[in-house]
């Protein structure tokens, strides 16, 4: 994959990782595909907490480990998609969890451990790596089309 530009930034705490992840959340557009890459405990699903707020989802989020896929409906029947893929035993398993019309909706797609749906995924506007240290986390953002790059731009003032 190539990039269109990328930035890196150190996260202290959780408060700085919902944070980023809620600045996203506000330039997002509708059908934007986001990568998610870290191992367990690396904050992606805390990454998407901050971005689901950042678009006024109120309620709790969950990691999809077990479900696979969380929809969370938002304002102007926009749709944001987490989805877990870490347990997936077949790519092919996308298909039952509906890839194809969450895509065909414009859903916004937050996806964890994209190499285990490889050849079954739409290709992702941005890559968002986080990586536990001793004293917090390391994040990466990545803008792998136009689009993405287009998006970190209207972040503004230094990404993330």
């Amino acid at each position: 994959m190539s990039s269109f530009g990328s930035f890196t930034r150190f996260l202290p705490d959780e408060a700085a990782t919902v944070a980023a992840g809620a600045k996203i959340g506000r330039a997002l557009n509708t059908g934007c595909v986001v990568f998610l890459v870290g191992e367990l405990g690396a904050g992606k699903t805390t990454f998407t907490r901050g971005a689901l707020r950042a678009l006024g989802h109120a309620g709790s989020v969950k990691s999809p480990t077990y479900t696979l896929c969380e929809p969370y409906d938002l304002a102007d029947e926009a749709q944001l998609c987490h989805l877990d893929l870490y347990r997936l035993s077949n790519p092919e398993e996308l298909e039952f969890l509906g890839i194809r019309d969450y895509v065909a909706s414009g859903a916004i797609l937050f996806i964890e451990w994209p190499s285990k749906g490889e050849g079954w995924l739409p290709a992702p506007d941005l890559q968002v790596a986080l990586q536990a240290t001793d004293t917090g986390r390391q994040l990466e953002i990545s803008a792998l089309t136009a689009d993405g790059q287009d998006l970190l731009s209207r972040m503004g003032d230094g990404h993330a």
